[in-house]
């Protein structure tokens, strides 16, 4: 027997409809390229979003058209995710700090129709247009009055403002059905080509009800959040929805993602809430050291990407400031975990709590997560048998789009996606991501895992910052050594004398928790990590680049 109810499709329009009638005094605060800072209501950006959407209804956009942005984050951008989507088409976010090869694959592989660069990327796109054999027509996010760059491409060139300044500010969006696709994303692509991730209308409007249940003490009308992560990377972690959905405003940064002006950012418009990963909300930290006070108003922060160090969250913690360590993937929309202490937890010791918070969290509502062995058989949740993650959920993917290679990989087992985490959950299903399977090392048979290692070693006091990254060894096959960036504090690095010392140190602390064949052969330490295009620390290129640290194993 079927229930009788009637039946409404979940679409993203929705969500802005919602937002300016139960919130009309929610901001959408901009820094743009020339520095200065634009506010608009809410309203404003669903009546320019219209505009938006005439103009595209005018360039013959259909539905299922692919529509690109390669943007930083500003009230134009968010003004596309809901036009693009709104009209049945689907807004593909394309990510410039990608090799200028992989961006014209991904232009090439979407088929994409249109593409709207920033100002400040227009010279990217120059580079990147001579490699894409069909350039999509190009329309620059400027004012009014800025010239148009030259781009040498056989395309048309045209000014965001000039094309919607005439448009009528209100638009007859259309129903369709909930399954259609609203949004694309690609992976980072660290080997190969980047994969892309079809997202529907249906898979979004639940991840942002998801979201916004799981994480209510950051997301609330009234809250001012400034989401650090880009709208290029997995939709800024679907705050784009999330905070029109229950009222919070949006500040976004623009292309201005260091230290001091992020502090400076969130001080002015009284930010409540940061978002983004440890590399960026470490700079963020520093400069609150610096000018030694928090922000105005910033009273929690979810940090995302990678792993983070207990002096991390006891830094931002003691300053009043709560700490929620999320995980989350490209093919989850992305979010599929959230941090906080469980009540059972909270009579905990501080030092016990904040502990728990080096781990990624619990599941958010919907997402089923699994553990399994090397033979695909599924192994208990006890916090201590690791294997490998794999998940599923109404906002995970079922395959990768127009990749029939890729997505036979991740998604073999009927129903469940293939993280390539190896991670352990315990009984009350707090996950702990314990290493991504290619980064595990294997020495003399048998396995070590380098975010364990890494996550002690951040606890030193003079590392800033470090990966522990498999190198090929001429007996051991592979032995891990640590690169490693200091603290601003430490003493002469040139020093052999001074590095020799902290390397002993060092692995006085890691045999505290790991067995003596575990134990690093090396501390390199460097000025700064190779970052990947999302920010975090590429350990592929660091194999790379240290790959005959031993010696040439090849001979």
């Amino acid at each position: 027997m079927l229930g009788q109810m009637m039946h409404q499709p979940l679409l993203i329009k929705n969500i802005l409809a919602h937002s300016q009638m139960a919130f009309p005094t929610t901001k959408i605060v901009s820094r743009t390229g020339d520095n200065s800072i634009q506010s608009h209501l809410i309203g404003d950006i669903a009546r320019r979003s219209a505009q938006l959407a005439h103009a595209l209804d005018a360039l013959n956009v259909q539905a299922g058209d692919r529509v690109a942005t390669l943007a930083w984050n500003d009230h134009r951008h968010l003004e596309l995710y809901y036009a693009v989507s709104g009209i049945g088409a689907v807004c593909h976010t394309i990510n410039p700090r990608l090799p200028q090869k992989q961006i014209a694959y991904v232009i090439e592989h979407a088929g994409d129709k249109l593409l709207f660069v920033d100002e400040g990327l227009a010279g990217l796109l120059e580079k990147v247009l001579p490699l894409v054999k069909n350039p999509p027509t190009i329309i620059v996010l400027a004012g009014t009055t800025s010239p148009l760059p030259p781009l040498n491409a056989d395309a048309d060139l045209l000014n965001y403002e000039v094309m919607i300044g005439d448009q009528a500010d209100d638009f007859d969006w259309p129903d369709f059905d909930e399954n259609t696709a609203s949004g694309m994303c690609y992976t980072s692509g660290t080997t190969g080509n980047p994969k892309g991730v079809l997202y529907s209308h249906r898979s979004t409007t639940l991840h942002a009800m998801q979201v916004a249940l799981s994480f209510a003490n950051a997301l609330h009308e009234g809250a001012r959040v400034l989401p650090i992560v880009p709208l290029f990377h997995v939709n800024a972690w679907g705050l784009p929805f999330t905070c029109p959905l229950v009222g919070a405003s949006l500040i976004f940064a623009g292309p201005f993602l260091d230290g001091p002006s992020l502090f400076e950012l969130m001080d002015s418009q009284q930010v409540t809430s940061a978002w983004g990963v440890p590399t960026v909300l470490t700079a963020v930290l520093q400069e609150i050291k610096r000018a030694g006070r928090p922000p105005k108003g910033l009273n929690n922060i979810l940090v995302g990407g990678s792993a983070i160090s207990l002096g991390f969250i006891d830094d931002y913690e003691d300053l009043g400031i709560t700490v929620n360590h999320a995980w989350g993937m490209t093919e989850m929309s992305p979010i599929g975990t959230q941090g906080s202490i469980p009540a059972s937890s909270r009579h905990l010791p501080l030092e016990k709590q904040r502990h728990l918070k080096k781990r990624q969290g619990r599941g958010i509502f919907g997402i089923d997560m699994k553990i399994v062995d090397q033979n695909g058989d599924e192994i208990a949740q006890d916090g201590k048998q690791s294997g490998e993650l794999y998940v599923r959920s109404n906002t995970t993917a079922a395959q990768y789009y127009n990749n029939p290679e890729a997505t036979a990989e991740a998604f073999h087992d009927a129903g469940w996606f293939r993280t390539g985490d190896i991670a352990n959950i315990d009984a009350t299903g707090n996950l702990l991501i314990t290493d991504r399977a290619k980064d595990l090392i294997k020495s003399g048979g048998e396995w070590i895992s380098s975010l364990e290692h890494e996550t002690a070693i951040m606890t030193h006091k003079s590392i800033a910052q470090c990966a522990v990254i498999a190198v090929p060894h001429p007996k051991w096959d592979e032995r891990p050594i640590i690169i490693a960036v200091p603290t601003s504090d430490f003493g002469d690095d040139k020093d052999s004398k001074v590095r020799a010392a902290l390397f002993e140190d060092v692995l006085s602390l890691l045999g505290v928790e790991f067995p003596k064949w575990q134990m690093p052969d090396a501390l390199v330490l460097v000025d700064e990590l190779p970052l990947t295009a999302t920010g975090k620390i590429s350990k592929l290129r660091l194999r790379q680049l240290y790959r005959d640290y031993f010696g040439d194993t090849n001979e």
